[in-house]
Formats: C-alpha cells, structure tokens, sequence
C-alpha cells in the first residue's frame, strides 16, 4: 500500500511539472525569433527540469529499507 509520502510526492510532481511547463513556455516567447535560439532555449528547458523532479521522486520513496 502506498504511503501518505509517495502520494504527496507524486501531487508535488504533478504540481512543479504543470508549474514548470507554464514557465518554460511563457519565458519561450522572449527568446529571439531565430530557429537556432529556439532550439537552444527548449533543449535546456526540456532537460533542466530533470534534477528538481529526481529530488522529488527521491523524497517521495522514502528512506532505503
């Protein structure tokens, strides 16, 4: 049965990931309109995301048994 911590963890994952979607596409629309910047700019944000949500997912399953 899963815990009270996983379930406030998987909230708090779905709450930064919509949270950081919203942000990374509204900072989006101040890159310069060039091709090349917009590739740059997605490929840090779409990967930037990854160390937060580790954390998250690390905090949610507890401590090791």
């Amino acid at each position: 049965m899963p815990s009270a911590r996983s379930a406030l963890g998987f909230v708090a994952i779905v709450l930064f990931l919509a949270a950081y979607i919203g942000l990374a596409v509204t900072l989006g629309d101040y890159v310069p309109d060039h091709w090349a910047a917009d590739v740059a700019y997605y490929l840090v944000a779409g990967i930037a995301w990854v160390p937060a949500a580790g954390r998250l997912l690390r905090w949610g399953a507890g401590p090791a048994a």
